[in-house]
């Protein structure tokens, strides 16, 4: 279950400003983790984003290290290939999860998972853990670790009772409901095309979930609960990060998800035998999951954010649903048939109609009214 994109490193500007909103919400929830202003640009104070989340907030500077000489720029179509990489490796995850949750219950997997991803991150941040350790940090760090738990958890519980590809669409929800939540939140209304895309939505998963009696799976409804829980994280990911080092919450959200999958995971379920956790295979599993589910594919994320346009990011971050599809027919021998394509078809297009359609409209200006209500 993905995030804030950030200002590019060469300018040498005294004023930047970061990337738009529409970067955030298609990323991976689960490894919904964020960017931060450059560390090449001289000491300055950087403007807020301009984001629907945060646009309504106070401006609060933030400063920027000086540390000598600007990091050469590679051709965009690299970091789009970056991008692509990263939405091929979440997807793949969801056949590594469903594999992997049969060898270890889901709290224990998740605790583990996470723990060893915070404690990777934490020394290679280590330098910043050290200027930023306070309680801001340290509070809402763990507030939304505990909301990453908690969309994790629910997906977890629902993959078990429903197939990779199904978990990865439906999954991939939470970007239409973002808007909705952030109304809720910091009171931004959501524009006509975010209600558009919530109604295709709406319709793409009925034909994903309902059965003949018109009943749903509880695999399937746990993984829609688990949509709600990230876009919940996403929306407070996008609000505290103003003003603080948001490598240093991504450790402290990391560190609070393991703790509380361990906390809820050793009381209550059977932790495997040790020969068992020491298998191949298992091992196997948790090293991608971390290594590269985690770690390697958050820092392909955020290097590309940098340079791609934000409607352009969403599109390529939300072929994850696509590329989960994908490997469940190919490696867990899942079957389409044309209900479940045509219902992935429309979550597709209602996260394209999300994400493309407004930024289109605020950047010519015949937008509707998204003013903050009162």
């Amino acid at each position: 279950m993905s995030l804030v994109s950030q200002a590019p490193r060469e300018a040498p500007v005294s004023q930047v400003s970061q990337a738009p909103r529409e970067a955030l919400v298609s990323q991976e929830p689960r490894e919904a983790l964020v960017s931060q202003a450059p560390r090449e640009a001289p000491v300055s104070q950087v403007s807020q984003p301009s984001w629907d989340v945060q646009a309504s907030l106070p401006a609060q500077p933030v400063q920027i290290p000086q540390t000598g000489k600007p990091e050469r720029r590679l051709p965009v179509a690299v970091y789009k290939l970056l991008l692509v990489c990263a939405s091929l490796i979440w997807g793949f995850g969801f056949v590594v999860m469903k594999d992997t949750v049969d060898m270890m219950p889901p709290s224990c997997l998740l605790g583990v998972r996470f723990l060893i991803t915070g404690l990777i991150l934490g020394l290679v941040f280590f330098k910043r853990m050290r200027h930023a350790f306070d309680r801001d940090h340290l509070l809402f760090g763990s507030v939304i670790g505990v909301m990453l738990f908690l969309g994790f958890w629910m997906q977890t519980l629902g993959l078990i009772g429903t197939t990779p590809g199904k978990n990865a669409f439906l999954t991939a929800t939470y970007v239409v409901v973002v808007p909705f939540i952030a109304w809720l939140v910091i009171r931004r209304r959501p524009s006509v095309y975010n209600i558009i895309a919530a109604l295709v939505c709406i319709g793409g998963m009925g034909f994903v979930s309902l059965q003949g009696t018109l009943s749903i799976e509880a695999g399937d409804a746990l993984t829609m609960v688990s949509a709600l829980f990230f876009a919940v994280h996403i929306v407070y990911v996008a609000r505290w990060s103003q003003g603080r080092d948001v490598f240093v919450l991504t450790v402290y959200q990391f560190l609070a998800a393991g703790i509380c999958g361990l906390a809820i995971g050793l009381p209550t379920e059977a932790f495997p035998p040790v020969e068992a956790v020491f298998a191949p295979a298992f091992l196997g599993n948790m090293a991608y999951l971390i290594v590269f589910g985690s770690c390697l594919a958050l820092l392909f994320q955020n290097m590309a954010l940098v340079h791609v346009p934000p409607a352009q990011s969403s599109l390529f971050l939300s072929l994850e649903a696509v590329f989960g599809v994908l490997f469940s027919v190919l490696l867990y021998n899942e079957s389409l048939s044309l209900r479940l394509i045509a219902g992935f078809a429309l979550i597709f297009a209602s996260i394209v109609i999300s994400e493309t359609f407004p930024l289109k409209l605020r950047r010519s200006g015949t937008g509707p009214d998204m003013r903050r209500t009162t």
